[in-house]
């Protein structure tokens, strides 16, 4: 495998990652919108206005708890990703400065 190859395979995995978390980021996005959305219906709606501001803010903390952590699973994963791919790196590198250096054919 070339030093290319490997880069080329780091590079490809980090973008998956990274791929990841905005897609997370996007879906929170998602979620905080509907969650406003569903507060301007309820504000619009004709209620007292304890029962309103109770339901908005638990609306509001629902979707920034799912938010939070679609985004730290996310996270989570890109992290996995890029550990993974350091390990293998590191493995794949000291196999060819073995192959280079002849240690490996003793």
């Amino acid at each position: 495998m070339s030093v290319e190859e490997i880069t080329s395979g780091v590079e490809t995995i980090e973008v998956k990652a990274e791929k990841i978390l905005e897609e997370a980021q996007s879906k929170a996005n998602e979620i905080l919108l509907k969650a406003n959305e569903e507060t301007s219906k309820i504000l619009s709606a004709k209620l007292p206005m304890d029962e309103v501001e109770a339901e908005c803010k638990r609306i509001i903390a629902k979707a920034r708890e799912e938010a939070d952590k679609k985004v730290k699973d996310s996270r989570g994963k890109a992290s996995g990703i890029k550990t993974t791919v350091g390990n293998k790196a590191a493995k794949i590198t000291k196999r060819i400065v073995s192959n280079i250096t002849g240690a490996g054919l003793v």
